[in-house]
């Protein structure tokens, strides 16, 4: 497992240090090493036998997950998968219970003496009070983490982003990186590369949880003012006391993405991370026209999602569209079914200013993957791209305005 980087990790016992390490290393057979051996079962077994039932192959994830179903191999990588799904959160209660009191102890000091530290510049916490989170988001337990992102069971509460945070690295293995921040390095890395002229004087990043892409967009375009957004209260807690320790100036304020309090033309680049596919269809259409709203001409909008199953195989379709079926992400298949171009072509872009990427992960390949990946293009249609697995590429799209 990835120890975390930074001054509000939880204190763990040998014990516990064991377990999330066996849990994290379950997660990599099942992705890695089950993965492939549920695609030979597919390709050896399960797509001959439709062909000849058939006279044809699946056209469709969905014809796939039906083909694929009663095989006792897909039956086992679905119960082992979504058994270490559980695990995950499970290996992280038990320290995190021990030290809540303490855990709000530190992030309250540590907001305080990186202030006294950086006087002129520092981040900010603005929370709002009475602030109704959408139902979409406090009626799930997303990829079954319990209670969610915004879960709160006392004053000051900051345990979901300290539960998601630990349970990320875990979850991950190792994949994230050091600061669980793969993503928004990767993403941010590249687009400093690949557009020189883009110099950025405010960022924002929509559903940021505990801003740890956020402050990627900071540590590329340091001159930038970062904002990051959320509706969930305890992770906004700890995104901030987590970039205070940091040394990361971000501006952190609770916030719906689907109306945002901010003036029109007053951002350069808007990203988003793994969010999308957590919105329900209409909250999506939303979420984009404000994106564009609060861009300024000639800025960037840019969403760090998975990849579209109209750009996918029909077998790489269904095994990201799993966890729509068994991981308690009711709005993921419905995300991937859209076409991104139409996304932002009806949010107001103009469709020659569309962009897409499939970016190799910065810690996975190194910087150099960023020079060659900007003039050679890669494919989405990869058993890499958005897969968490060895030789992950990560997939983003969006638009200038």
């Amino acid at each position: 497992m990835l120890e975390l980087k930074h001054e509000l990790k939880l204190a763990k016992t040998r014990d516990e240090k064991a377990r999330m390490n066996f849990v994290s290393g379950l997660r990599a057979h099942v992705l890695n090493d089950m993965a492939t051996g549920m695609r030979t079962v597919y390709e050896g077994d399960v797509e001959p036998g439709f062909r000849r039932s058939a006279g044809r192959t699946p056209k469709d994830g969905p014809e796939v997950h039906k083909a694929i179903k009663p095989n006792e191999y897909f039956k086992f990588y679905s119960s082992l998968r979504v058994t270490a799904q559980d695990m995950v959160w499970q290996s992280v209660f038990p320290p995190l219970e021990r030290n809540r009191g303490a855990l709000k102890s530190k992030a309250t000091a540590l907001a305080k003496t990186k202030r006294r530290e950086r006087r002129a510049e520092h981040g900010s916490l603005t929370l709002q009070p009475g602030f109704e989170v959408p139902r979409y988001v406090s009626a799930i337990d997303v990829h079954l983490m319990a209670g969610n992102y915004d879960g709160e069971y006392e004053a000051n509460d900051l345990a979901a982003g300290a539960l998601y945070d630990n349970g990320l690295a875990v979850f991950s293995f190792g994949l994230m990186g050091q600061n669980l921040d793969d993503i928004g390095q990767s993403i941010a890395g590249f687009i400093r590369l690949k557009y020189p002229h883009l110099k950025p004087k405010k960022i924002l990043d929509l559903g940021c949880t505990i801003g740890h892409n956020t402050g990627s967009w900071r540590d590329q375009f340091p001159a930038a003012e970062v904002h990051g957004i959320d509706v969930a209260a305890p992770c906004l807690r700890y995104a901030y006391a987590r970039a205070e320790a940091q040394g990361r100036a971000i501006h952190f304020t609770q916030m719906n993405a689907e109306a945002l309090d901010f003036p029109d033309a007053s951002f350069d680049v808007v990203f988003s991370s793994m969010f999308l596919h957590e919105i329900p269809q209409k909250g999506i259409a939303n979420i984009m026209r404000e994106a564009f709203r609060v861009l300024r001409p000639g800025g960037l909008m840019l969403h760090m999602e998975l990849p579209p199953n109209s750009q996918l195989s029909a077998y790489d379709a269904f095994y990201l569209d799993w966890d729509s079926a068994y991981n308690n992400e009711p709005f993921y298949k419905p995300f991937r079914d859209l076409k991104p171009e139409e996304l932002c072509r009806k949010a107001g872009f103009d469709p020659k200013k569309y962009v897409q990427f499939v970016i190799p992960s910065v810690g996975w390949y190194g910087e150099k993957v960023w020079s060659e990946s900007a003039t050679q293009p890669r494919d989405v249609d990869n058993d890499k791209t958005g897969r968490l697995t060895d030789g992950i590429l990560w997939y983003c799209f969006g638009a200038w305005k």
